[in-house]
């Protein structure tokens, strides 16, 4: 049997085991299940946040784009380092207040903050519809990197589904602590996979990294510098970076808001935003992969998403590649067990408002069945169905950066009307410029979307000041006195 299909098969299902060994005890409520007891250290909740660092396509993806674009794939360097800088003293906020409040979801936040069940309802409706692309796109991704990584193309149905099972299983009998058991396997199996990667993919076909540098200038030098135009220009560059940027200062992604807080301090957040720039940098390993392709790959492998795996597998013994190829699998269960996480929490609590625990737990385990069972039904059968979609995942969600910083002051400095519209415009201006052929620029059209987003905010939130001071203006000088009839 053919060593890579196996120890693949291995691999998930030990990472399904020990999601499911991370059970302390049965969850009382949606809020012990989701969050646990509040009471995660500093190394736990690394490993919580450091899970959106290395999703499927970023690892094989970055190194895709590395090979169709050359250095312009840099991009996705600074913007970590940088938002984790105003992450130091934006998550414990966040934290303090959910702390306060009991919040668990990012629809709670908005909810509360600004006094709107409808917002945080609305808020909710947005990021579960534009998390299940991101769902199925994890599930897609590990029948890819099974089938990449074997070399057989009748494995990834079924890779999919056990990955699939062993997910809804692990996060409904452990929730959290499940999700975070099983993201201290993958990124300890990560960072020796980077290692190796880093060591063995430039010696083998190079010599050395070194060399590599050589080659690249001497016969690929267009690549090394970002073009002033083009699809990955410098417009390109700069305002996919500040997108990106955006959606990580400001917790844009739903399903990061119960690894903050679950968190026991505000010490340990900030122990995370100094520390996780330093994981964040090691994206750069597969970016010199992709660096390595460029020099021996003459041809696109699946749409680029391959040749990460396609060199792994000519530098390195069959059982190696396997152990790869469980890392890359991790990056795909583990994100979409926190991915299924967060949604469901959210369906429960801030899309249909269940009040009563257990009803609650009810409604939040069988959307986790369904969420995971609708992206596996799609990943099957149709693997492009939303790739569209996909596209608005990290801008769709971008919108919510405004709305988000607004309320982080001790009194939000938008009301819920003006939040709510701006949310609205960018989501709406978003899907125009994505689906409605108008607009085929290099600046990055969350950006442009996050523009109108902020304009009608601003706008709305002046027009009801206006109206109030007015209101009560005249309310102070009370009601104009009658005229005192003639006699």
């Amino acid at each position: 049997m053919n060593t890579v299909l196996v120890v693949c098969g291995v691999g998930i299902v030990v990472i399904g085991l020990l999601g499911l060994m991370g059970r302390r005890k049965p969850a009382a409520n949606l809020e012990e299940w989701s969050v646990g007891g509040r009471n995660f250290g500093a190394l736990t909740t690394w490993f919580l946040q450091a899970g959106e660092i290395y999703t499927t396509f970023t690892f094989l993806g970055l190194a895709g784009l590395a090979f169709s674009s050359g250095v312009a794939v840099v991009y996705a360097l600074p913007y970590l380092p940088i938002a984790y800088v105003g992450l130091y003293v934006i998550s414990p906020i966040v934290w303090r207040i959910g702390r306060e409040h009991g919040h668990v979801t990012q629809g709670d936040f908005f909810a509360d903050r600004y006094r709107s069940p409808l917002l945080g309802t609305v808020t909710a409706v947005f990021g579960v519809l534009f998390l299940l692309p991101y769902l199925q796109l994890q599930i897609t991704g590990l029948g890819l990197v099974v089938e990449l990584a074997t070399g057989k193309d009748n494995v990834g149905t079924a890779a999919m589904i056990l990955a699939s099972v062993l997910i809804v299983a692990f996060v409904l009998w452990s929730g959290i602590h499940g999700v975070a058991r099983t993201a201290y396997f993958k990124d300890a199996l990560m960072l020796v996979v980077l290692i190796v990667l880093l060591v063995a993919v430039p010696a083998h076909f190079h010599g050395g990294l070194g060399n590599l540098g050589g080659e690249l200038r001497d016969h690929h030098s267009e690549l090394l510098s970002v073009p002033h135009s083009g699809p990955h220009g410098t417009v390109w560059f700069f305002t996919s970076m500040l997108t990106s940027l955006f959606s990580v200062l400001f917790m844009t992604m739903p399903h990061g808001w119960p690894a903050v807080m679950a968190a026991d301090s505000e010490r340990a957040l900030r122990k995370n935003s100094i520390w996780m720039p330093v994981y964040g940098a090691t994206q750069a390993i597969p970016i010199i992969v992709g660096f390595v392709a460029i020099t021996t790959l003459s041809v696109p492998v699946n749409g680029n998403n391959g040749v990460l795996l396609t060199l792994v597998s000519e530098a390195l013994p069959a059982w190696l590649v396997g152990v790869v190829a469980v890392a890359a699998a991790a990056t795909a269960m583990v994100p979409a067990a926190a991915i299924v996480l967060g949604m469901s929490t959210m369906v429960a609590r801030n899309v249909l408002h269940v009040q009563d625990r257990r009803r609650a737990l009810i409604v939040n385990h069988t959307t986790v069945v369904a969420g995971v069972g609708v992206a596996l039904v799609l990943g099957i059968a149709r693997p492009d169905a939303l790739a569209n979609l996909l596209l608005l995942t990290y801008s769709g969600l971008a919108q919510m950066a405004p709305a988000t910083g607004a309320a982080l002051t001790r009194r939000p400095l938008l009301r819920a009307p003006s939040a709510g519209a701006g949310i609205v415009t960018g989501e709406a201006v978003l899907i125009w410029l994505t689906f409605g052929g108008v607009y085929d620029g290099p600046v990055s059209s969350g950006l442009i979307s996050l523009a109108a987003n902020v304009l009608v905010a601003v706008v709305t939130e002046a027009v009801l000041r206006l109206w109030s001071s007015r209101a009560a203006e005249e309310e102070r000088e009370g009601p104009v006195p009658a005229p005192t009839p003639a006699r």
